[in-house]
């Protein structure tokens, strides 16, 4: 085959490669979102004022609770009804090694509450434990109990509110603070700052810590380290690889013989479904960049509550 015929043969059958290429991935991509549809009934959509919300029932037997935002869906929780101790996301298992950073932890307030998955865990396997969920939408928190076995007990309290809201005018004080707020793709701002973890430092008992769920793939990721860093003594991560759980305390470093020696009396005492020990191997400490600025807030602190109520408005969101 002379060169002018090869070219005019390739003109004619690159095309068709192409179009078989783009074909191919196109039916791959369409098995695959009618696949999705088919194994997942919808049990309930919620189009609250803050976010919208449904609750799906798989084949495969778990309950997902997702935020729909800007044609995307994110999950918020993922709950097995025949197993009620698994945590099927790592990033919640990564959040329990919070309680190896206090002597006795007696005390824990989350700020965020998805399905809940995290207090439901704890409680059951530290009956000394009482716990203090602040979540922003109602619907929220009546999705959590019709659908992923919420139970409000005489150890655990449920408060509807802004996060920042309530550290504002409570007096109490806690062991553990854990901060998972998300809204489908971010945190509200307001709950990223300088200002709000100074807040929250003054509701953390004096051997207290805190404990936060960030997306790793987040813009204010950076960000967020440096300004943790700069209100805690000691920040430290934990990576599942699509997120990044930051505990931060206060006062001298705590050694990995220390940690190792609670984590082991801990998991032979509680004998925890998700080993500390385990987990703690993967115990990392950021560096922080130089050129990182810390966040700090938009608004004057006379505007804060107007400000609050800005950035938990609902942003564009799309259920399908």
């Amino acid at each position: 085959m002379d060169s002018e015929r090869k070219a005019k043969f390739r003109r004619i059958i690159e095309p068709l490669v192409i179009f078989a290429f783009l074909a191919t991935i196109y039916g791959v991509y369409h098995l695959r979102r009618e696949s999705r549809r088919e194994n997942n009934d919808l049990l309930e959509k919620a189009d609250s004022f803050y976010n919208t919300i449904l609750v799906y029932q798989g084949k495969d037997g778990l309950r997902r609770m997702v935020f729909g935002f800007d044609q995307k869906h994110y999950f918020e929780c993922i709950h097995n009804p025949a197993d009620l101790m698994e945590m099927k996301q790592r990033y919640m298992q990564l959040m329990t090694l919070g309680v190896l950073y206090d002597p006795q932890p007696a005390t824990a307030l989350s700020i965020g509450m998805g399905g809940g998955k995290v207090s439901s865990y704890l409680l059951a396997t530290m009956p000394q434990l009482q716990y203090t969920e602040v979540e922003l939408d109602p619907d929220v928190v009546r999705l959590a109990k019709k659908y992923f076995d919420y139970k409000d007990t005489p150890r655990r309290t449920a408060v509807i509110d802004d996060g920042r809201k309530f550290l504002m005018g409570s007096p109490q004080h806690f062991d553990l603070i854990m901060l998972d707020a998300y809204r489908g793709p971010f945190v509200p701002f307001h709950l990223l700052t300088t200002e709000f973890y100074r807040e929250v430092k003054k509701h953390l008992s004096p051997s207290g810590v805190v404990v936060q769920n960030i997306d790793s793939g987040t813009l204010l990721f950076d960000s967020t380290i440096a300004t943790l860093h700069q209100a805690f003594d000691q920040t430290e991560v934990y990576s599942t690889g699509e997120n990044i759980v930051a505990i931060a305390y206060d006062g001298p470093r705590k050694s990995a013989d220390e940690l190792n020696l609670r984590a082991k009396n801990l998991d032979a005492q509680y004998h925890f479904r998700y080993s500390l020990g385990d987990m703690l191997h993967g115990r990392t400490f950021p560096t922080i960049k130089a050129e990182t600025k810390p966040l700090t807030d938009d608004f004057a602190p006379v505007d804060t509550l107007n400000a609050i109520a800005i950035h938990n408005r609902k942003m564009d969101s799309d259920s399908r």
